[in-house]
């Protein structure tokens, strides 16, 4: 069965229904998704409407938690190293 549009491939249902899924799991099968959101896409957007309709999926799923990670922004990358830092 197909998934829906934001989950096309249907990984994310379907990872819901796999007994004793590992967190390592679910974060390898949320990255084969992520890799196949068109280019241009909010991931974050997308990331929020499938927990949505996961809302009913237990709190502490790996999945959800996974999810949950996903929308958590790090720090702000900076640059390390380059020229200048050589001639100094």
């Amino acid at each position: 069965m197909k998934g829906d549009l934001h989950d096309p491939k249907a990984l994310i249902r379907e990872s819901y229904r796999i007994d004793d899924i590992t967190d390592a799991q679910c974060r390898t099968i949320f990255l084969a998704w992520a890799l196949d959101v068109p280019q241009g896409q909010d991931v974050g957007a997308l990331v929020k409407i499938l927990l949505a309709q996961h809302a009913d999926e237990p709190a502490d799923h790996p999945m959800t938690l996974t999810l949950e990670q996903a929308l958590e922004t790090g720090p702000a990358p900076r640059r390390r190293g380059g020229r200048a830092t050589r001639l100094a």
